[in-house]
């Protein structure tokens, strides 16, 4: 890295604000400038002469001192970050975050940075998994903050679960990732499918599932990031559209593979995440079926799957599946890979916490058609989507 990098390391209160002590070391050894801010909090865990020995700069705490070297200090700071990384990162900061209040230092260079912003949260389990904390978490994900997820183990209230800081090595190399990308995938087209699909029974009512579309929105993102072409053909979703990508919506089966084979040939790389409806209803009525007094019968009928489709041109490319299911994950996994002709697949348990349709992470094991099977701890779809990148460019 060069030394002139300059990492602005964001500390708010919470009793891991100790270890950002050593985050600040080690960033200073390996040759960035590091200047921190610390809220008034943060003040009262660690004093700022720490960070100000071991970052070798003033500490800045109060939104009108203007001692620095800026002439509008939150402006200065914010144009001379080339990255921000706030560790630990309390529901305090998250929550202004994710709302737009800058009622401090930290959260007025937040909103001012055109920086990539690094979040490291860290707090009670309890706190961590509530709806308002994952919800806020979100909308910071889908405005393009980088959410590095909390270590499980033991933490200082008592308790055992996930909330715990990660350790400072594990902050700092995901700090040289977004800071240096991997162009590995420079030059490649990769096409993804993503999200449910839609099958009509009328005009009003519709067969679908549960896919929001996140995993294969991860995947879109990773991919432009380390330098790909990106094909999106996506199911209706609410998630906001990866800046970059072309995307191209469709809505039912039949409309996602027939756009995905129109792609195919300036593919790469095809990876199968949409969760597409196996069966759609055989008559679709032109007006809305009226409620009777007795049962309802839909024939359905099969849809094409897309991805035995792809196999049947697949050429040279590297083809990527995924396997949601409920019980024999392996065995089950390991026939869809063989029939499917697939270089890769991704299975998970959709029953597991932490996994499946709707979150923001998940638990998966990744097949290899020699045989392997490689489980993975629970993750955030952004990383899983890196582990799976990893093996695809292995693979090309």
């Amino acid at each position: 890295m060069e030394a002139t990098r300059t990492i602005v390391v964001g500390v708010t209160g919470g009793i891991a604000a100790y270890k950002s002590a050593e985050l600040v070391s080690r960033l200073r050894k390996e040759g960035f400038a590091v200047h921190v801010i610390m809220t008034r909090n943060a003040c009262r865990f660690v004093a700022p002469l720490t960070f100000r020995t071991l970052s070798g700069n003033p500490v800045l705490c109060d939104t009108f001192e203007e001692d620095g070297p800026w002439a509008v200090q939150h402006v200065g700071v914010a144009e001379a970050a080339d990255l921000l990384v706030i560790a630990p990162a309390t529901a305090n900061i998250i929550a202004k975050m994710a709302h737009g209040l800058a009622d401090d230092l930290l959260s007025t260079v937040v909103l001012a940075t055109a920086a990539p912003v690094l979040v490291v949260p860290s707090m009670n389990s309890t706190m961590l998994v509530s709806a308002v904390v994952q919800e806020n978490l979100r909308t910071l994900r889908q405005r393009g903050v980088t959410i590095l997820e909390p270590a499980e183990g033991e933490l200082a209230c008592g308790v055992s679960g996930p909330g715990r800081l990660p350790e400072p090595a594990d902050i700092v190399a995901r700090i040289r990732e977004l800071l240096a990308p991997a162009a590995d995938l420079a030059g490649k087209t990769v096409l993804i499918t993503s999200g449910p699909t839609q099958e009509d029974i009328d005009p009003v009512r519709f067969i679908t599932n549960r896919s929001s579309g996140k995993m294969g929105f991860a995947l879109a993102r990773q991919a432009l990031r380390r330098g790909a072409r990106v094909l999106l053909v996506s199911g209706p979703t609410a998630l906001p559209a990866p800046a970059g990508a072309e995307v191209f919506w469709v809505r039912s089966a039949r409309d996602m593979c027939a756009r995905t084979l129109e792609l195919l040939p300036q593919s790469d790389v095809v990876i199968g995440a949409a969760a597409v409806a196996d069966y759609r209803p055989r008559h679709v009525s032109r007006q809305k079926v009226k409620k009777g007094d007795g049962e309802l019968h839909i024939e359905l009928e099969r849809n094409p799957d897309i991805l035995a489709e792809v196999a049947r041109c697949k050429g040279a490319r590297v083809t990527v599946g995924f396997a949601a299911e409920t019980e024999d994950v392996l065995a089950n996994a390991r026939v869809k890979m063989e029939k499917k002709k697939l270089d890769l697949l991704v299975a998970n348990d959709v029953t597991m916490e932490g996994a499946g349709f709707g979150v923001d992470t998940n638990v998966a094991t990744i097949l290899s058609p020699d045989g392997r099977a490689e489980s993975l701890p629970r993750m955030s779809k952004e990383q899983l989507a890196d582990e799976i990148l990893d093996r695809v460019v292995a693979l090309l």
